[in-house]
């Protein structure tokens, strides 16, 4: 089920949103937004529920066993343990036929048999949120809890279990605790307002991108040097407002039950250098990758090649848990060797003027992009080809992405950031929501375009 689907805006959402106020206590709301966001999440594909679910149990009563563990010995085996079953199950999920095709590229002689595999949509980020909370309560930053209902809320709540923000226990914990109160009208005019503006933003900016950009990149071998350009553009807009506008949706459906999502975006594009644009950019990955991943490292504490080293490592394992392709893993080096060579370069960079450094940084993020939607490191290596000028074609971008690229490279620097508006909360504000929505649905039309990070 997606966001702007008609089961999920008239059925789903109505009689969960209903059922939620009607409900009184902590324990009814926890089960109802569990059983909603297994429906949700089984809508697609009811046999993963049990995934979901064997990773939540499992996940649960590990922490248990973490906190009222004695020594510090049988505390880490079962972090160890629970851990271990995570990265088992994404592993074979996603990566297993990846790994397999690699090694048998690698060494002809050892061939291991390719399995038919359907990834489980979401299983990258809900393994992210039960793997924070197994680390956050193994380092005591906070306690287990011991409602069983209050966990599988926040493993599955259907307004982040797919394509995130990734929140840990700790961000929603106090949320989740109270969550017996009454309705709050700035929530429910924030909420409403966050859907909608992420609603606009993928169904009019996105999929009208989408609908010129995918024809072009069909034959991408084609592409004049301004069309390759125009498509890389295209695609940077496209990518923003498809996934920014389904955080903006999450934090707003958040928002309707009473729960702080954490903010996922803060204007990317206008970034002064790779190390802000990951401050800016999916801001809930980056901020997990860094404390789970590059301090445990070492971070910075052992000197400057170890600090090099540990960069290049999180933004390459970054790159590939966006998804098992070779691309992915370029796309993870590209960015870590940018902010290698931004933190060598730091003292003169300062020294650049701030539109420079801005136009600069934003087209070394175009370029990855082209890596990020390629198909293959062929495709990529032809798309930036022509957009240097070598081998290019005579396939111009069509008038519509024109005008496209160019309103979003000017919304993009001066649209405040959806956290920065004040949304109305009376009620002579509701024809102006309902304009909102209506506007959004005949964008939609039918199409019910699934988000681009679904996929991850």
């Amino acid at each position: 089920m997606v966001f702007n689907s008609n089961i999920f805006l008239f059925a789903f959402l109505p009689v969960v949103f209903g059922l939620f106020w009607l409900l009184k206590g902590r324990q009814a709301r926890y089960v109802l937004l569990t059983v909603s966001g297994y429906v949700f999440y089984g809508y697609w594909d009811w046999r993963f529920c049990f995934l979901l679910l064997f990773s939540s149990l499992l996940s649960f009563y590990a922490a248990l066993l973490i906190e009222r563990s004695a020594s510090l010995r049988a505390r880490r085996a079962w972090m160890t343990l629970s851990i271990s079953a995570d990265l088992t199950l994404l592993g074979f999920f996603k990566y297993y036929n990846f790994f397999a095709s690699s090694l048998h590229a690698a060494i002809p002689g050892i061939a291991p048999p390719l399995l038919h595999i359907i990834l489980p949509v979401g299983i990258s980020f809900y393994t992210f949120h039960t793997m924070s909370y197994i680390l956050d309560v193994a380092e005591g930053r906070i306690r287990a809890t011991s409602n069983l209902f209050e966990y599988l809320t926040y493993v599955s709540l259907f307004s982040q279990l797919v394509a995130g923000p990734i929140v840990r226990f700790r961000q929603i914990e106090q949320d989740l605790e109270h969550i017996e109160g009454p309705p709050r009208e700035d929530f429910m005019a924030r909420g409403i307002g966050f859907f909608l503006v992420g609603l606009i933003k993928k169904a009019v900016v996105a999929d009208s991108i989408a609908m010129y950009l995918d024809p072009a990149l069909a034959s991408y071998s084609t592409l004049s040097t301004a069309g390759a350009w125009l498509a890389a553009l295209g695609y940077t807009f496209q990518i923003y407002y498809d996934f920014s506008g389904y955080s903006d949706m999450a934090v707003g459906l958040g928002y309707l039950f009473g729960l702080h999502i954490p903010q996922n975006f803060n204007a990317p594009y206008r970034a002064l250098g790779p190390r802000d644009f990951w401050r800016r950019w999916h801001i809930s990955l980056s901020t997990w990758l860094r404390d789970y991943l590059y301090i445990p490292l070492g971070g910075s504490r052992f000197g400057e090649t170890r600090m090099m080293i540990n960069l290049l490592v999180t933004m390459l394992l970054g790159g590939l848990w966006h998804g098992a392709n070779w691309t992915f893993v370029v796309w993870g080096a590209y960015h870590g060797m940018l902010l290698i060579v931004e933190r060598v370069l730091d003292r003169w960079l300062t020294r650049v003027p701030t539109a420079m450094r801005r136009a600069g940084t934003f087209v070394l993020v175009v370029f990855s992009w082209v890596l990020f939607r390629s198909d293959s490191l062929d495709m990529a290596g032809q798309w930036m080809a022509r957009m240097l000028g070598i081998g290019a074609g005579t396939q111009s971008a069509p008038p519509s992405l024109i005008v496209l690229v160019a309103l979003c490279l000017v919304a993009v620097n001066t649209v405040p950031e959806t956290w920065d508006i004040r949304f109305g909360i009376r009620y002579r504000w509701a024809p102006v929501y309902a304009l909102g929505f209506l506007l959004a649905y005949l964008f939609v039309n039918g199409r019910h375009s699934v988000f681009l990070y679904y996929q991850f």
